[in-house]
């Protein structure tokens, strides 16, 4: 979370990280640190000064009886068209959209995003309002918690 104190700091954004601490997740560390980097930033870039970002996390179970964690990252920023978010996690179907503060990117760390849960074994997925903010959420499988 320090890793983006100086980013909500500078656009005043509340950053609340209601990650619970007793779970415990084998699996690949900098895929998974990668996923949260890629939709904390964009929350942080699509939130308009003295915002508020929420980072969440549940246990669930599928109906095969595997344990998931997930992570939603909830802001109360920009939102995005039902239109937009179709092709957000697509190669090609995503383009790069400037931020609150004119803030530029890539338009593939959503699609790298999906590449890596998939590759973990989970879902990503959002909720989105135009006006009303954005949830990005994803689940990976639970090997162990504790």
């Amino acid at each position: 979370m320090e890793l983006f104190s100086q980013l909500s700091n500078d656009k005043s954004i509340e950053l609340i990280n209601a990650i619970a601490e007793n779970i415990y997740v084998e699996t690949d560390k900098n895929m998974f640190s990668t996923i949260i980097r890629n939709l904390v930033s964009n929350a942080i870039k699509f939130t308009a000064k003295g915002g508020r970002i929420t980072i969440n996390s549940n246990l669930i179970t599928n109906d095969k009886g595997q344990e998931f964690i997930e992570i939603s990252i909830k802001d109360n920023g920009v939102g995005i068209s039902k239109k937009d978010q179709a092709g957000l996690f697509d190669v090609g179907g995503n383009t790069s959209t400037k931020g609150t503060e004119n803030e530029s990117g890539t338009g593939l760390g959503l699609v790298l995003c999906k590449e890596f849960v998939e590759r973990l074994g989970g879902k990503i997925w959002i909720e989105s309002e135009v006006g009303k903010g954005s949830a990005f959420s994803f689940t990976v499988p639970i090997v162990f918690k504790g």
